[in-house]
């Protein structure tokens, strides 16, 4: 397939994504956000057409529904109902792979969702909370997207709020090993990375056309493993641009980063 040479960030973002979702023996995907649910949703259009989603509630989908207000005789291809002990089921026998946003990232993986500043009583800022996530991080695949690359995301020393498990050894629950936590990919505005460096330090994997190493690192609070050569990041094809398109009528991905300018930043 071709690659298209007109495309934004965002559709730039949502391709490298998808790719968390290769096959790899998971059966439902959970993307929490327009970017991770419309990179699960091109996943099952095109590379891993076994997998399944939840359509937020408790039927399980075999083909993703498009976001956004749909036509009155719109009918969802739902095949099963999912209560929540299959869901429990699904999750702890390690077949769901999550992707969602965290405001903040540590140099271990460690993620925050909960709150910001202050103390633990009484914090500067109250987020969603970790709610399954601290299970959920040691039960099976995750991966991150970042829409704004930046040392708050990825701050110095530890998330403010420890939300998920990463490759801390220092707090690894009871009976668990380093082995246990499986952080597929991290997907940012600047690049792709994962946690495959010398011991699970993050790695820089591939760079978005026109990004530099340097802009990476000096926006990432701890250092990164960057390889001697390092990839630029696959323009998405045609034929994934039209998926994208249909999946998103509504255009809901543009809002997504901000400005969502060119993915090709190297053509000004």
């Amino acid at each position: 397939m071709t690659a298209a040479t007109e495309y934004t960030l965002a559709e730039l973002c949502i391709v490298a994504a998808s790719k968390a979702f290769e096959p790899d023996g998971e059966v439902l995907a959970t993307g929490i956000g327009v970017i991770p649910r419309l990179a699960a949703s091109l996943a099952m259009k095109t590379t891993n057409q076994d997998l399944m989603m939840t359509d937020s509630e408790a039927w399980m989908l075999s083909e993703p529904n498009p976001l956004g207000k749909r036509a009155d005789d719109f009918v969802p291809a739902a095949e099963t109902w999912m209560g929540f002990s299959r869901i429990f089921d699904n999750v702890w026998s390690g077949r769901r792979h999550a992707m969602l946003g965290p405001t903040q990232i540590d140099r271990y993986g460690q993620t925050n969702t909960s709150a910001l500043g202050g103390t633990y009583e009484a914090p500067k800022v109250m987020m969603l909370g970790a709610r399954g996530f601290p299970g959920n991080s040691i039960s099976h695949p995750n991966s991150f997207f970042v829409p704004s690359h930046n040392t708050r995301v990825f701050m110095e020393g530890e998330c403010d709020f420890v939300s998920s498990v990463g490759y801390n050894p220092e707090r690894l629950p009871k009976g668990h090993s380093l082995d246990d936590i499986d952080i597929r990919l991290v997907i940012t505005d600047l690049c792709v990375m994962d946690f495959g460096g010398p011991d699970h330090q993050i790695r820089l994997l591939s760079l978005h056309p026109g990004v530099t190493a340097e802009q990476v690192q000096d926006n990432t609070g701890y250092p990164i493993h960057i390889p001697d050569e390092v990839a630029v990041t696959a323009a998405p094809t045609a034929e994934q641009l039209a998926i994208i398109a249909a999946l998103d009528p509504h255009n809901q991905r543009a809002h997504q980063i901000k400005d969502n300018p060119k993915g090709d930043r190297s053509q000004g």
